[in-house]
């Protein structure tokens, strides 16, 4: 054991997100970038948002690209809603339940899953005039702020949260100028 492990929690400045990539469509989104660098965004988009509920700035997100009728199984069995949907969001976090201290310590801190369909990514791009690669990246961060928290319970919620997915994406590079979702979130 060396002196930096008995010197306690060490300081991050920079969180550590490792994205285990799943799902039907897994090499779609291994394609548009592999796991790294969904990591790097991620943890980039903790850092943006202040985030650090993990004492040692490690975090593991689970994020799978499936079809439409894979997702409405998901929303019909978890949501009672048997319809497909664009994304769906099971965080980790939402439970009372206090993780052991020597957990926290030791391993990463599990936000939960994005599941977004790309059938729905792919019909939903069009409308909204970007690429299907960026709709799956703006359903990413909109998940990613469900895992954290985030809600949208009605109308004006939608629209700060969408005002918020914009800024992560620009955090990227990515700016959807012609997109439906800047319109709407005025």
């Amino acid at each position: 054991m060396g002196a930096a492990d008995m010197a306690g929690p060490r300081a991050v400045s920079e969180p550590t997100v490792e994205v285990l990539l799943a799902g039907t469509e897994v090499a779609t989104l291994a394609a548009i970038a592999p796991p790294e660098q969904w990591g790097q965004w991620c943890g980039q988009w903790l850092q943006q948002l202040g985030e650090a509920r993990s004492p040692i700035g490690a975090y593991e997100v689970g994020l799978q690209l499936v079809t439409d009728g894979e997702i409405q199984t998901l929303n019909r069995d978890y949501r009672d809603k048997d319809t497909a949907t664009d994304v769906l969001a099971f965080a980790a976090l939402e439970t009372d339940m206090v993780l052991p201290s020597a957990l926290l310590h030791s391993d990463p801190l599990y936000l939960g899953d994005i599941i977004i369909s790309l059938d729905t990514a792919r019909r939903q791009s069009g409308d909204h005039h970007h690429t299907w690669q960026e709709e799956v990246l703006w359903l990413t961060a909109h998940g990613f702020l469900h895992l954290l928290g985030w809600d949208h319970p009605d109308e004006a919620a939608l629209h700060r949260m969408w005002q918020q997915q914009q800024q992560l994406l620009e955090s990227l590079g990515i700016t959807l100028t012609a997109s439906a979702y800047r319109q709407d979130a005025g």
